[in-house]
């Protein structure tokens, strides 16, 4: 049975997510280390785990298994999950697999040493727009629909 797992942390598509659980009647984890209002909806349980480095992505990383799906901005937990099997796509949409983790890991991997050599190329990031927002969605309901036909 497929699962959806939220890394809920700073995640702009939560609600979203949810819908697209109850529409296909899987169960959604919605996983952080606390500050969430918990949701009603039968679907959806929230998890909260103690406070700590990576300790919400260890959690995910843990129980997440092929036919799985997995949304996280977070990298090297994306990594994990690629790892496991599980299909994992970004807040804007974008798909992480076997095919592209290693090249996006590693521009991670760049840019935070570029940061770290040179304090004033901070970047804040770009702003999560209606268009990352519609491509999240289909790409959710893509990953839903592929994840079922694995199990």
């Amino acid at each position: 049975m497929t699962a959806l797992y939220i890394d809920a942390d700073a995640c702009p598509v939560k609600e979203e997510a949810e819908r697209v659980a109850t529409r296909h009647k899987i169960k959604m984890y919605v996983v952080s280390n606390g500050g969430l209002r918990p949701s009603q909806n039968p679907f959806v349980e929230t998890v909260i785990v103690p406070d700590g480095p990576d300790v919400a992505d260890m959690w995910i990383a843990d129980r997440c298994t092929r036919g799985d799906v997995v949304v996280t901005g977070d990298i090297p937990l994306a990594a994990k999950c690629v790892e496991a099997g599980a299909r994992v796509i970004k807040h804007n949409g974008e798909a992480l697999t076997q095919a592209n983790i290693g090249n996006v890991l590693a521009t991670r991997d760049l840019m935070t040493d570029l940061r770290a050599a040179d304090p004033f190329r901070q970047g804040g990031g770009k702003a999560f727009t209606k268009a990352d927002r519609s491509r999240f969605l289909e790409a959710l309901e893509r990953e839903i629909r592929a994840a079922g036909k694995l199990v």
